[in-house]
């Protein structure tokens, strides 16, 4: 990547945070991590209580991103077919022709997505991994860029599944939401009717981010001692004693890819240390399954990263 090309990646980059921070109050940090995710070309699990804006984070996004944005209330009757469509019976021409579903569009919010049943969850699967959705044999490309943004309560909420491990290995990150500072809340009340009132602008375009995507995760440095130090990372996971499946290949690809998202919308050239440091919970710790008698402790696997992240040595 050239330092032209850095610039115009961070100057979208601000654009974006700043137009979104016109209607959400702080989380600075995880808006970054988001559009780190979008640079990578991946998808985000947004997890946190009811009411921590995590809904109106996908919304705002979307709506300065200036792309086709589509929502998806996920419920315990919702079926596959809601999602990606299906085939209809059209009268007028005597013959079935297919109903495309919300998933054809570039922003997916797919909110409160472990309210439905695993097998509604998995409809999900082929539209993330492969860009594309098979509607009764039939294979069609879903639009670029795509991206789903999750929005998940915590599990041991009522009337929620756990997400099937298959499907949360698809999210590149799993970014979690927490409660404002109390400075931030104060903030939020003070200039309430203004962030409710306040309409989200787009401030880029499809065509400006498909030119910049590639560039932005393909052509930044990432030099031997940090590939070294990201495999590092992985290994330990896969041996800590608490941990029953580590990281796997594709957690290790999804280190570097983020980390280089993370470099591009800094402005840099080049992955650093703080970089894969910085999301190294976001993209291993849902990826990591604890033994029963680690869960029985309350062993956590942001506990476990933590550890991980700060025993392995630093390039």
């Amino acid at each position: 990547m050239s330092v032209t090309q850095a610039a115009q990646v961070k100057g979208l980059s601000d654009r974006v945070l700043a137009e979104v921070s016109k209607v959400i109050v702080g989380k600075t940090d995880e808006l970054k991590l988001i559009e780190a995710c979008l640079f990578a070309g991946g998808h985000v699990l947004l997890e946190g209580v009811p009411g921590v804006a995590k809904t109106s984070i996908a919304k705002a996004l979307a709506n300065a991103l200036g792309l086709k944005f589509d929502r998806i209330q996920f419920t315990p009757d919702l079926l596959p077919s809601d999602i990606i469509g299906t085939y209809i019976f059209d009268q007028k021409v005597s013959d079935f022709k297919i109903r495309q579903g919300p998933i054809f569009g570039n922003i997916i919010l797919a909110d409160e997505i472990n309210r439905a049943s695993p097998k509604t969850q998995s409809a999900l699967l082929e539209a993330m991994q492969e860009r594309q959705v098979t509607i009764e044999g039939t294979t069609m490309p879903l639009p670029s860029p795509f991206i789903v943004l999750a929005t998940q309560n915590p599990i041991e909420f009522e009337g929620t599944y756990p997400l099937p491990e298959a499907q949360i290995d698809r999210f590149l990150m799993r970014v979690e939401i927490g409660y404002p500072t109390r400075a931030e809340t104060m903030q939020m009340l003070k200039n309430l009717r203004g962030i409710l009132e306040t309409k989200v602008n787009a401030v880029a375009t499809a065509k400006e981010l498909q030119a910049l995507i590639p560039s932005a995760i393909w052509s930044v440095n990432v030099d031997d001692s940090i590939r070294a130090y990201i495999a590092d990372l992985v290994e330990a996971s896969r041996v800590h004693p608490a941990v029953r499946i580590g990281g796997s290949p594709r957690a290790a690809t999804s280190l570097q890819v983020c980390s280089a998202g993370l470099a591009s919308i800094e402005g840099r050239t080049y992955v650093i240390p703080d970089d894969v440091k910085r999301v190294a919970p976001c993209v291993l710790a849902h990826r990591l399954v604890l033994k029963q008698e680690a869960i029985l402790d309350g062993v956590t696997q942001a506990t476990i990263v933590a550890q991980i992240v700060q025993s392995t040595k630093v390039p």
